[in-house]
């Protein structure tokens, strides 16, 4: 994707703009892969040079106009051999000129040079201009102007032209071939220095989230859909977030909103706004979240809650980029990313025909699977450690640190809650623990301290006398060495047979001593 924001600010494209303005009284105009202006003029307040293009934009139907002009010519220069062309417009008897930006055959954007008329333009047809704005809305002091202002050009004035916006768009491919070239060597040189432990506010430094990290890397600069699955509390809106601050909108607003959170009507409002006067209540007229979130990212979680009628409307502002507010006649433009998360199975709920097909492979462009944490085991004692951290500074608390026995029960715990429940159980641990320095099991919940207890059986050979805590401790351990033995001191084949993590087993087989290469050592 080509970083338009830079390409603007370049010295040799302003450059050009001020030649192409002067020499032809042209201005010109960029859009990208898929038809949209990015070259400032549909921005509120932009500063026009050109007076006709600046009545055609104040038309109600001005930016579409432009647009099929836009969409006409790109769709002409693709597969042809020739870079540029010149073009007529919307309006009959106005031209333009427009130039393909490509890059290992694939077409980036456009650039035009717009608008002009022909020197050999007779007064009939001049008239004919003029008529043509009244008719789609310009008044006529407004027409006349914008058409009197329009340059002449000669055929050779024309090739000048021509040549001017290849030679823009030749500037904008040499830089954007020089940018990809420094980003694929960043990658480059951060694959070197190893997995990352965390990606923005995502944290975890195991095979799965190493695979998320990479995946949100080759997104970073795409506009397409993403639809983020997982379970509660795995952390889908920081995915949304990451998404939206590493992708081209960084710098619109992020709108996130739980539509399980609101019943049909209140969404219906919520997203696409209301006017004055629709319904009971609505005393003003209210913008909907398509509208705040115009140019940024629009985070829908919990669409599998959303209901069949409120998926159309849904499907149609993905398809058109239009939405019609509650109590509205007329429908309304918007430009904004859709990112959407779930924890439900849409493939069942199509099957069974409560989720829209169409919309799920609008939404599901490009997937984003998170893991449970129970399939993240290692990256367990990373999040203690700053979850830990942040409540201790959050609370004013010196630093605390979990005992060993604590840590076992963190590992062996299933975590159904995920990420949010071990967050919430060490906020809970760091308030328990008051001025105390060591956080110990007693201090767990009863879920966690309990978990994977099975009553101790009667075993020969062990000591039954004594504290009930060592004869726990000498059956934990009588177990693991003969484990250990049985499974050929195959830690991970042990772990499964045992029902505890890998992590745990060897924190145990240390605890006891059993580790036979440090036996061989003469620890």
């Amino acid at each position: 994707m080509i970083n338009w924001k830079e390409i603007s600010g370049l010295h040799v494209i302003s450059k050009l703009e001020e030649i192409l303005g002067k020499w032809f009284g042209v201005e010109q105009v960029y859009s990208d892969m898929h038809y949209k202006i990015r070259s400032g003029h549909i921005d509120k307040g932009h500063e026009f040079k050109n007076h006709f293009l600046k009545v055609q934009m104040q038309m109600s139907h001005g930016y579409n106009y432009i647009g099929q002009d836009i969409e006409k010519v790109t769709d002409t220069l693709e597969g042809e051999s020739e870079d540029a062309k010149s073009f007529d417009t919307f309006f009959k008897h106005v031209k333009g000129v427009g130039a393909k930006i490509e890059v290992d055959g694939e077409i980036l954007g456009t650039v035009f040079a717009y608008p002009f008329i022909s020197s050999s333009i007779t007064e009939e047809e001049i008239k004919d201009i003029k008529k043509h704005m009244i008719s789609e809305g310009a008044n006529e002091a407004d027409a006349t102007a914008a058409v009197d202002g329009l340059r002449k050009l000669f055929p050779r004035e024309e090739e000048s032209l021509q040549e001017l916006v290849e030679l823009v768009a030749d500037e904008i491919k040499t830089f954007h071939s020089e940018i990809s070239k420094r980003e694929n060597r960043i990658k480059e040189l951060n694959s070197e220095l190893g997995d990352k432990y965390r990606y923005h506010m995502m944290i975890g430094k195991s095979k799965n989230m190493q695979k998320i990290y990479r995946l949100l890397e080759k997104i970073s600069s795409s506009e397409s859909s993403v639809l983020i699955q997982g379970e509660n509390g795995t952390g889908k809106e920081l995915v949304a977030k990451a998404v939206h601050f590493y992708s081209p909108r960084k710098d619109n607003q992020f709108v996130p909103v739980n539509c399980s959170a609101f019943n049909d009507n209140l969404l219906d409002s919520e997203l696409f706004g209301h006017v004055k006067g629709s319904f009971t209540g609505a005393i003003k007229d209210k913008a909907g979240l398509f509208e705040v979130a115009n140019g940024g990212t629009l985070f829908l979680d919990e669409i599998g809650d959303t209901s069949l009628s409120m998926q159309v409307k849904l499907l149609r502002v993905l398809q058109e980029g239009t939405y019609l507010p509650v109590g509205a006649h007329a429908p309304r433009k918007t430009d904004v990313r859709i990112l959407a998360a779930t924890n439900k199975d849409l493939k069942a709920m199509m099957a069974s025909g409560e989720f829209r097909e169409d919309l799920y492979y609008r939404i599901n462009v490009i997937n984003v699977d998170l893991p449970s944490l129970k399939e993240r085991v290692e990256d367990i004692p990373i999040l203690m450690d700053y979850f830990l951290k942040k409540r201790c500074d959050e609370g004013g608390f010196a630093m605390k640190q979990f005992s060993k026995k604590c840590m076992e029960k963190f590992l062996d715990y299933h975590w159904p809650g995920n990420v949010r429940e071990l967050e919430n159980e060490i906020e809970r641990l760091v308030v328990l623990a008051g001025e105390d320095k060591m956080i110990t099991p007693d201090l767990l919940s009863a879920r966690i301290l309990d978990y994977g207890e099975k009553p101790a059986a009667a075993s020969r050979g062990i000591n039954t006398n004594g504290s009930l805590r060592d004869a726990l401790e000498e059956l934990e351990a009588m177990m693991i060495k003969e484990g250990l033995k049985r499974c050929n001191y195959n830690k991970s084949k042990l772990s499964k047979e045992l029902g505890v993590s890998r992590a745990s087993l060897i924190m145990k087989v240390d605890k006891y001593g059993l580790d036979k290469r440090k036996k061989a050592a003469g620890e």
